[in-house]
């Protein structure tokens, strides 16, 4: 029986924080669910927080509700997948929650992709409608679905949603459908905890982005561990400054704070000062950014002056979390730097603890989970043994994915033959079990938290009419980790500028974080002796060029 119709009965014995201190009561419940109970119990308790708005569970479960009569419209015997192109705000899980109760997998994109790469997800999963917002991040989206359906031939259908859950659904010739009002249960008939009811996009080492399989399941665990490492309990306050649609913007805004009944401040567009003010203003207990973020709010004057006493935690990641500026941000707070090592399929690997020494919590990425099963493997894909083990880690836990969404070739680089699952890493783990990367296996480039294919990069700029070769690598950035650069090869040898090819790309609908920073021109790109373009020297070369 679902929390709509039992809830109000008593059927749940739940109070707020509880999920920290009685897990076992949480067996087998939704995000959905959750969110419906904490609008029957505690309707006018705040669930998220903006720098303009504080939004109630009660509206939060009425804006899901809303958008759900949409889908249920607009849904047939077999519902198809339905792709979620919205702000970090709490529409976008309001939306999450709406395709649960519907019945419909729901396909989250980034808010910041470009069409290029909304088409592709979209396409990948077979979905007919889109939710979306009027604007996103100063664009008109009408723009984008009318380069959609030029593009794709779809979507059939747009649900436009604002900040606060109103609604309104246009067929494919721009005419207003009439949406029929319903009531539902916060369960689906067709979805448990442990099905596949989301699908989240990854950068692979080829080709276009890859759609990610995503449980309630694993990110409800992954949230445990979270209370665990950082002692988060009821009384806690988080800020999530990270995508939603990925695996630190789930458990982070989407899962843990809804088990908990605690607020969460969002805000559709990261500005540094504004997550200040909102952080001294909210009383924030408990941050969640990428180590970029956090740099820049150690660099900001704003930060000189913010009481930030509030903060106990900070869980930080998505790139080497950089020790100077840890401690930097651990002596300036008094708040502990805490991360998990993993991937958006692998789940948590290791994680660090507000109870680990500071050797352990600011330069190790934590100990192993046991649960995760972690091994270690060489190159030839043997297993590491022995006290102390350097390789590339592959795991066989609860807190993974389920492979990439009808990819089986894309699942064969994922897998070793027996069932583990790889990063694109290499990693040390030492003695005591705690982990170190050390490098990276994969041909990643990842800015500011971000991974970015460089095969994909490439491919986007070989589309450029003046190349002929390119190769892309991440170049050194104090600020961002890495940022992208391309070397070409141009048809005439003339020089391509990278604002050339950011207009061309950007013209052509590339995400923004697809399109190269920084262009040097080279007559030739060097090769590796099997005829290869040989990553490292392009990458000495490019660090090189721009050192001057």
């Amino acid at each position: 029986m679902g929390i709509g119709s039992s809830a109000a009965a008593g059927a749940l014995d739940i109070a707020v924080g509880d999920f920290s201190t009685a897990p076992e009561k949480f067996t087998d419940l939704s995000v959905s669910e959750m969110v419906r109970h904490w609008a029957l119990t505690t309707p006018d308790r705040i669930a998220f927080i903006t720098p303009d708005a504080r939004i109630s569970w009660a509206s939060y479960d009425a804006a899901a509700d809303r958008i759900a009569s949409a889908l249920a419209t607009l849904g047939g015997a077999e519902p198809d997948p339905v792709a979620v192109y919205l702000p970090d705000t709490m529409i976008f899980h309001a939306a999450l929650c709406a395709a649960y109760r519907t019945g419909r997998i729901a396909v989250g994109i980034g808010s910041r992709s470009g069409v290029k790469e909304v088409a592709h997800l979209s396409t990948r999963a077979g979905c007919r409608t889109l939710i979306t917002a009027r604007t996103l991040r100063g664009q008109d989206t009408a723009v984008l679905v009318a380069e959609l359906r030029e593009r794709t031939g779809g979507p059939d259908h747009v649900i436009y949603v604002d900040d606060l859950g109103s609604v309104e659904v246009e067929d494919a010739a721009g005419d207003l459908v009439q949406i029929t009002d319903r009531c539902f249960d916060a369960t689906s008939p067709r979805f448990g905890i442990d099905d596949v009811s989301m699908l989240n996009s990854t950068s692979g080492t080829t080709g276009l982005p890859k759609l990610v399989t995503q449980t309630e399941r694993r990110w409800i665990g992954f949230s445990e561990v979270a209370v665990c490492a950082g002692k988060i309990t009821g009384d806690d306050v988080f800020f999530g400054a990270v995508p939603a649609p990925f695996g630190f913007g789930l458990w982070t805004a989407h899962f843990l704070p809804a088990f908990l009944g605690i607020p969460v401040v969002v805000f559709e567009r990261f500005d540094v000062d504004t997550m200040i003010d909102l952080l001294e203003r909210e009383r924030v207990t408990v941050l969640n950014c990428v180590s970029t973020q956090f740099k820049m709010l150690l660099r900001s004057e704003r930060a000189r002056t913010a009481d930030l006493t509030a903060l106990r935690a900070m869980f930080t990641g998505g790139e080497a979390v950089p020790y100077s500026e840890a401690l930097a941000f651990e002596q300036r707070t008094g708040a502990a730097v805490l991360q998990f090592y993993g991937s958006n399929e692998t789940g948590a690997v290791s994680v660090t603890t507000v109870d680990d020494d500071p050797d352990t919590r600011l330069r190790t990425c934590g100990h192993l989970l046991d649960d995760m099963r972690v091994r270690v493997f060489d190159d030839s894909g043997a297993e590491v043994v022995g006290d102390e083990r350097r390789g590339q880690p592959g795991v066989n836990g609860p807190l993974m994915c389920r492979g990439y969404w009808d990819d089986p070739e894309a699942d064969a680089e994922l897998y070793t033959d027996d069932g583990w699952m790889l990063l694109g890493d290499i990693v040390e783990v030492d003695a005591a079990g705690r982990v170190r990367v050390v490098g990276r296996k994969a041909d990643i480039i990842i800015r500011g938290g971000k991974n970015i294919s460089a095969v994909e990069v490439e491919e986007f700029v070989r589309t450029h009419p003046a190349v002929t070769l390119a190769a892309v690598v991440g170049v050194h950035d104090e600020l961002f980790g890495e940022k992208v650069c391309a070397v070409v090869v141009t048809t005439d040898g003339g020089e391509l500028t990278a604002p050339e090819l950011s207009a061309w790309l950007t013209a052509q609908g590339v995400t923004r974080e697809y399109i190269p920073e920084r262009v040097l021109t080279v007559d030739e790109l060097p090769l590796a002796p099997g005829g290869k373009v040989a990553k490292g020297s392009v990458k000495a070369l490019a660090e090189e060029r721009l050192s001057r």
